[in-house]
């Protein structure tokens, strides 16, 4: 029960950091979209910092572990056309579609109705994407640090100030 208490906090958190982070609009989804807007990047980017300085900071600490997924390119890719097409066709992506429902955006429901569908599609297809889509590209289980044989706080402070200079050249692009 205290696992999905957690799920439920921290998704409601996620909901309102991406209402007042003003991605859950139409417009920003289409900026983005068009490389025009690049609030949902900064947004994502911002993100993906923290989470990575906090996993590691954390798993250094001994307070959680590491769960590496293991890198297979043939589902990475294809998930990720469909992903791209599904946020192109529909103007939402799966977290802020949910978010655009919840502020009463019912075009978006689309979105989540295209979710539930496709959930059940690969889980019926899954047996057959096992022995071949799976197999392809399978690297292990893997990180950028490893593939460096390099510490990790060597590669978080270079990720930290690409992402810094690439808002400053957002910002002056005005973007």
């Amino acid at each position: 029960m205290k696992m999905l208490i957690y799920g439920l906090v921290t998704g409601l958190l996620f909901g309102f950091l991406l209402q007042k982070g003003r991605v859950l609009r139409y417009d920003k989804q289409l900026g983005a979209l068009r490389l025009m807007d690049m609030t949902i990047v900064k947004f994502m980017l911002s993100s993906v910092i923290v989470g990575m300085v906090g996993v590691y900071l954390l798993s250094d600490l001994g307070l959680a572990s590491l769960s590496i997924k293991t890198t297979i390119l043939g589902p990475v890719i294809i998930g990720g056309l469909i992903f791209g097409f599904g946020w192109g066709l529909l103007g939402y992506c799966p977290g802020t579609s949910a978010g655009a429902v919840g502020e009463g955006r019912w075009d978006a429901l689309w979105g989540i109705l295209g979710m539930i569908f496709g959930a059940g599609i690969f889980a019926e297809a899954y047996p057959v994407l096992n022995k071949t889509v799976y197999t392809w590209g399978d690297y292990g289980k893997i990180t950028l640090p490893q593939v460096l044989g390099i510490s990790h706080w060597f590669i978080i402070p270079v990720f930290i100030a690409a992402a810094i200079l690439l808002f400053i050249w957002f910002e002056k692009k005005g973007l």
